[in-house]
């Protein structure tokens, strides 16, 4: 079991924390949200009053953060996780964030003698729950093995993805598919119940044939009932898929779909509607079709 130094403890990290607590691992973790920081101690972790006291003597660091400026600030900043940290650690960020902040704190890490991996995580918050994430990790072939134990504890599929920046890559074709697949089923319930068909139906139909998936599964009842309680909030989606694009731009690619889709996600950014689930796409499609 490792003495594991955690930051970032909101809506996925707190779950996260939680399932390496209850696998035996020692977590110290710290958030700049006080009740985040309470949730981790009623789960049985250590409460960390900043950074440093954080990461202080553990052997892994896990971040766990909303964006590039905030894993920037919080690993290489001053008093930050590098300053706080000694030679042989192993920081495995599971951030989502631009490919190009985990290359530089790839490059800022080597120079202390830590080690790093880009870890990003899909699944949403009922993935975190149930420690069922897929992890897709950036970094060496040996940092890879020495962190798989601590991954099992949090997800099912676990893949070592390439180098350094990697996983985030992979992350971000993973939001655009995400995306993608909200709006057509958003676009999908929106004909049924135009049509005068009842969406349930129309939907467990389409579940069960070629055009199942598992937002289908996962997020269908709760769109049918409009209850867009965040489990992936717009916002966040609204980062990944400039993301996407901006990786799109770096590769010399056109991804004429994920542009589109970005579109909509900005809409409902712009409508007011960005702390709620990723799943209110479906508000957007409605509002375009006048209903």
């Amino acid at each position: 079991m490792a003495k594991i130094g955690f930051i970032g403890l909101g809506i996925m990290g707190s779950h996260m924390a939680a399932n390496l607590i209850r696998a035996g691992h020692e977590i110290t973790g710290y958030d700049v949200v006080p009740a985040s920081v309470e949730k981790l101690l009623q789960a049985g972790g250590k409460p960390a009053p900043n950074i440093t006291e954080a990461v202080s003597g553990a052997e892994v660091v896990i971040t766990m953060l909303p964006d590039s400026p905030q894993v920037a600030e919080v690993v290489l900043g001053p008093s930050g996780v590098l300053e706080a940290t000694t030679s042989g650690v192993l920081l495995i960020d599971m951030s989502s964030i631009a490919p190009e902040t985990s290359l530089d704190v790839a490059a800022a890490g080597a120079q202390r003698g830590v080690r790093v991996l880009d870890a990003p995580v899909s699944g949403g918050e009922q993935g975190a729950i149930k420690a069922s994430l897929s992890i897709m990790v950036g970094g060496a072939t040996e940092d890879f093995a020495a962190a798989k134990p601590i991954f099992e504890d949090l997800g099912r599929t676990i893949v070592h993805v390439g180098g350094h920046g990697a996983g985030q890559t992979v992350k971000a074709a993973n939001q655009l598919m995400v995306a993608g697949i909200i709006s057509l089923v958003a676009e999908a319930i929106v004909l049924l119940e135009a049509s005068g068909v009842d969406g349930e139906r129309g939907l467990e139909v389409l579940a069960g044939g070629l055009a199942g998936n598992r937002i289908l599964d996962l997020k269908s009842a709760s769109m049918l009932a409009r209850q867009f309680e965040p489990g992936f909030r717009i916002d966040l989606h609204h980062k990944d898929m400039g993301i996407a694009l901006a990786s799109a731009r770096s590769a010399g690619v056109s991804l004429p779909v994920t542009g589109v889709v970005a579109q909509l996600v900005a809409a409902a950014r712009a409508q007011g509607n960005g702390s709620l689930d990723h799943s209110a796409l479906l508000k957007v499609v409605e509002q375009l079709s006048g209903r």
